[in-house]
């Protein structure tokens, strides 16, 4: 009898995992853009593009939706879904306009900040303690922000002198820096329009001329934000709620406490940009003024897979798009749709050489679209000029859909002991 030998099992072949981008592929990719962005610059003559002007005002609009969008990692690294974001915003604008007037722009940043932690305060309660759904949670605040500052504004805006029960009285503006030597050489050299050595000083120039100390301020939260979250052993247990709060609870973690602090955090992150909206942005808080600044924070959120450095990509793009509109209007989105073309040959050659024949094949058709579009036209309409920021946001979390994964316990009910 003829003995044989049992073959073991092979190992299941492990799934070939997502490359993490390295830093010196990080700086490949960014240099690439800069070429691209220079030859789109060139070709359509639209100079502004990277003017140091167009930098400037893109980073202020960013700011606002950057400080949403952090507000919202902290909430939702927290597992406590917070769509109440732009009413915290709104709160935000009116308490720090109304502080901001009578005691000073600093005062007006600190109650901004208060006020959109109040409405924090208000989710986390609804939310946390009597595990209302979350989304029904946000869109009552949201609701409730309109009603309460409009109502706020009759008795006090209104009888202001300056105001009205739409706006408030100019308030004093914060202190801005500018590099005098380096911001005006920066500007001299993106003057000369230079093939993408001007785009680069435009590019630096625009982050070294009247940039506000609050400016300043809202980056570097950021970077803060990162190190608080993945650096420190409270920044562990706060995720750890958002992806197992039950496992957390059973290492002794406090997941009420944690919840509690991260919406309130993430209240007042938002009425920081509320606030940067009244003060520095426009001086003068204006009934409306948020425009939707605080969905489209967590929509950049999401963009950067909830992480701060992503957000705050995601905000950037947001922002610039939205000051290509105000300063060129319909000749800067004209050129953009030279951009997107070629962004699209290069999505086709990618998805060729990864042998997607029927996806590089679309590509190239929309490629070849934008093309005809960009040479056989001048401008473009008014409404795309005006929409251009929003489809922006819609096609960038469109594409990078494929490569999201929020907090585990995101939006779930949690009670305390139920894993016991």
């Amino acid at each position: 009898m003829s003995t044989g030998t049992v073959a073991k099992p092979s190992a299941a072949p492990k799934k070939a995992g997502r490359r993490k981008l390295t830093w010196p592929w990080i700086l490949l990719i960014v240099a690439a853009g800069l070429v691209l962005f220079s030859l789109v610059r060139v070709v359509s003559g639209a100079d502004d593009l990277t003017s140091v002007g167009q930098i400037s005002g893109a980073l202020q609009l960013a700011v606002p939706i950057a400080m949403a969008g952090l507000g919202g990692l902290w909430s939702e690294r927290a597992g406590v879904v917070n769509i109440g974001l732009e009413g915290m915003m709104i709160l935000g604008t009116w308490f720090g306009a109304w502080a901001g007037y009578q005691w000073g722009p600093w005062t007006g940043v600190v109650v901004g900040i208060l006020g959109g932690a109040v409405g924090g305060l208000l989710h986390a309660i609804i939310t946390v303690t009597f595990n209302v759904n979350h989304i029904v949670s946000g869109v009552a605040i949201n609701i409730l922000a309109v009603g309460f500052t409009q109502y706020l504004s009759n008795f006090t805006f209104a009888e202001a002198e300056g105001g009205s029960s739409k706006q408030s009285p100019r308030i004093d503006p914060i202190t801005d820096v500018t590099i005098p030597g380096l911001s005006d050489g920066l500007i001299d050299l993106q003057q000369k329009h230079w093939f993408l050595i001007s785009d680069i000083a435009g590019i630096l120039g625009g982050l070294v001329t009247h940039l506000s100390l609050l400016t300043i301020v809202a980056a570097l939260l950021i970077p803060a934000t990162w190190w608080l979250l993945w650096r420190t052993s409270f920044g562990l247990r706060l995720r750890s709620c958002g992806e197992n709060p039950v496992a957390a609870e059973s290492l002794g973690v406090n997941v009420y406490k944690y919840k509690y602090i991260a919406v309130v955090v993430s209240g007042g992150l938002a009425g920081l940009g509320g606030a940067f909206l009244a003060i520095v942005s426009t001086g003068i808080y204006q009934e409306g003024q948020t425009g939707g600044r605080g969905y489209i924070g967590l929509a950049a959120m999401i963009f950067g897979n909830w992480m701060p450095g992503g957000m705050a990509l995601g905000a950037s793009l947001f922002g610039f798009t939205d000051s290509l509109k105000i300063r060129g209007g319909a000749e800067n989105v004209h050129a953009l749709l030279l951009l997107v073309a070629l962004l699209l040959v290069i999505a086709a050659l990618w998805q060729l050489y990864r042998k997607k024949y029927a996806v590089a094949a679309i590509s190239a058709a929309f490629s070849a679209a934008f093309f005809l579009w960009y040479f056989l036209t001048d401008e473009v309409p008014s409404q795309f000029v005006d929409a251009a920021p929003y489809i922006t946001t819609l096609l960038v979390l469109a594409l990078s859909a494929q490569r999201l994964r929020m907090p585990k316990a995101d939006g779930l009910p949690y009670r305390k002991g139920e894993g016991k």
